[in-house]
């Protein structure tokens, strides 16, 4: 046992003592720091060792016949309209259609009052009957007189008085004759028929009423003419000398299609080229003709419209949703036999049907990404995933 009798000695030992233990306790806080980190820092080296797999789907680049087209937005016309108005005036007294009737052509469509037009008629044909026997009575007056005026019974002024006057009965009887063709057509056009065949549209002027000759700020019914039927369209000026060529060899095909009803198209064939190019557009006007016999289009409509032009053979097509749009254009990620992807920009031509026509940066029988290009980079492994199934959130293999 020690005995410290000096209290000096205890209070220089004191100090020492602490001061080596928190050393002590600084040297195994950083050799424990040491193997943490050692130990961290390996398994850093072993994720590093993994390699993410993207899985993605994959189409083919395939080699195919397409068509040349042209698209557009047309407007469906009625392939002829025709405005209803009366040529007399009088009383509406009857309507033989309904509206949105489709008629026939000289299908009765209206009826003016003809009382007074038969009355007319009537009137006009008795002063023909009058004047026509009053014109004979003078004719032969006049051929009397000639045969005895050479013989001096009758004065050659009296003769040439009666002869005047039978050329003048003549010439009213003429007058009276116009006069009865004028008001038989006046009574004819009391009674008004379908010019065409068509739909009717909406009745304006109702039974009853007092219609107006020749009222060009009401007409009495609209027909429109919906079989066969036009749609107008109009494409860029770039296209008329093909346009041309193709027109003077063949009949282009047009196919209608209306919104909503995609898989119900419509054909017809290219029937007017327009005379001058739209200045303000840069467009040139087109109409095609179609049958329209199950009423599919109607005038007003608009539809979108694919001109064919021709078709291309051996060109090479990939899914559209195989190209992407970058900074430096389209391009298109390139599966390789060891199942990593390449960068490849493209050159794009026209979109048919959800396909991609590629003028250069693929080849035929190369596959290409078709989804899940958003996680890829050049060199990136992949994993080709089958129809209908599902990516997990995340794929790693050793």
């Amino acid at each position: 046992m020690i005995v410290i009798r000096d209290k000096n000695v205890f209070s220089r030992l004191v100090p020492g003592f602490f001061t080596l233990s928190f050393l002590g306790l600084l040297f195994a806080l950083i050799a424990l720091s040491a193997c943490s980190g050692n130990a961290s820092g390996q398994a850093q080296s072993g994720d590093a060792k993994k390699t993410v797999v993207v899985p993605v789907t994959v189409g083919t680049a395939e080699e195919k016949s397409v068509p040349v087209q042209l698209k557009a937005i047309g407007k469906v016309q009625a392939y002829s309209t025709v405005s209803i108005k009366a040529k007399v005036e009088g009383e509406l007294m009857a309507v033989h259609f309904t509206e949105g009737q489709e008629v026939k052509k000289d299908d009765p469509l209206f009826m003016i009052d003809p009382r007074p037009f038969e009355a007319q008629l009537k009137q006009v044909e008795a002063n023909l009957a009058k004047d026509r026997l009053q014109t004979e009575n003078a004719r032969r007056q006049s051929e009397r007189y000639g045969s005895v005026v050479e013989k001096g019974y009758v004065s050659k002024e009296v003769h040439d008085q009666i002869a005047t006057n039978a050329m003048a009965l003549e010439a009213g009887l003429k007058a009276d004759e116009a006069a009865v063709e004028s008001a038989r057509l006046n009574l004819k056009y009391c009674y008004i028929a379908s010019p065409i065949n068509g739909v009717t549209g909406e009745l304006k002027v109702h039974q009853g009423n007092l219609v107006k000759a020749n009222d060009e700020t009401a007409p009495m019914v609209v027909i429109n003419q919906t079989s066969p039927i036009y749609v107008s369209f109009a494409v860029p000026e770039q296209n008329l000398s093909e346009l041309k060529r193709r027109m003077a060899s063949e009949k282009l095909t047009v196919r209608a299609t209306v919104p909503g009803d995609e898989d119900n198209p419509v054909k017809g064939e290219l029937s007017f080229l327009d005379n001058a190019v739209d200045t303000t557009t840069g467009t040139i006007q087109l109409k095609a003709t179609f049958a329209n016999k199950d009423k599919v289009l109607w005038p007003g409509q608009y539809v979108n419209v694919v001109l064919k032009l021709g078709t291309q053979a051996g060109v090479v097509v990939v899914p559209s949703q195989a190209v992407q749009v970058g900074q430096q254009g389209h391009y298109a990620f390139v599966v390789k036999p060891d199942l990593t992807v390449e960068y490849r920009q493209v050159v794009i031509g026209r979109l048919l049907d959800g396909e991609l026509v590629i003028q250069k940066g693929i080849a035929v029988g190369e596959k290409v990404v078709t989804d899940g290009q958003m996680r890829l980079a050049q060199g990136t492994q992949i994993r080709v995933m089958d129809s209908g199934e599902k990516a997990s959130s995340e794929e790693k293999i050793q």
